[in-house]
């Protein structure tokens, strides 16, 4: 938890020290992170539910049709009567079909990553993402980047990265854990081997 609160915390300090700051745009921010967190939770309930245990294509079989109506409400209200205004638009496939398959291809590997991991994992994966795009808008479109934005950056990677290590020496704990259970086992029956040979023998010397 503490953990979590440092990334947050780092996360906000960076917010904070941002040069063109708008609250309207910070806040529908915080919704879409709100939002995606609440859907990779549900994705991994879904995924590792008792009784259910889908695989990543199977749910994403159901996902899809349900992300696609959804999706459409906004588009018919907010996108459709710009495109109908505008004469230069047409529809592209291949623009279109791109976009499709790598829809599909993040999709099936956010399914697969929650899967295997958890749904935290993933939404501290995000933050990478973020820093990825902020390191590219400073970068490429020559954004600007504040004293307290690189703080921020700072203290959240320094989260990120006790999170990563935390989760490293909790696999190998749990690996060292699983290996010594199973050479408890082949012990305990090489023992029990052994002791049924000892018996053999004893009956056979009575005998």
């Amino acid at each position: 938890m503490l953990n979590m609160v440092s990334i947050s915390v780092g996360v906000a300090i960076a917010a904070y020290g941002e040069a063109k700051f708008n609250s309207w745009g910070v806040t529908l921010q915080l919704l879409a992170v709100a939002f995606e967190a609440t859907r990779l939770v549900l994705i991994q309930i879904l995924l590792n539910a008792k009784g259910i245990s889908l695989n990543p294509i199977t749910s994403l079989y159901y996902v899809a049709p349900c992300c696609f109506v959804f999706l459409c409400v906004p588009w018919v209200i907010v996108e459709l009567p710009v495109l109908r205004e505008s004469s230069s638009f047409h529809f592209d496939f291949v623009i279109f079909g791109t976009n499709s398959l790598c829809a599909f291809a993040l999709n099936l590997a956010v399914f697969l990553l929650v899967g295997k991991t958890s749904a935290l994992t993933m939404n501290v994966a995000g933050v990478v993402k973020d820093w990825l795009l902020i390191a590219f808008s400073w970068s490429v479109i020559k954004d600007t980047v504040t004293p307290i934005n690189l703080i921020g950056y700072l203290i959240a990677f320094g989260g990120v990265a006790y999170y990563n290590h935390a989760k490293l020496q909790g696999l190998k704990a749990a690996e060292a854990q699983r290996k010594s259970q199973q050479d408890n086992v082949e012990a305990g029956r090489l023992l029990e081997e052994r002791e049924g040979e000892g018996n053999g023998k004893k009956s056979e010397t009575q005998d």
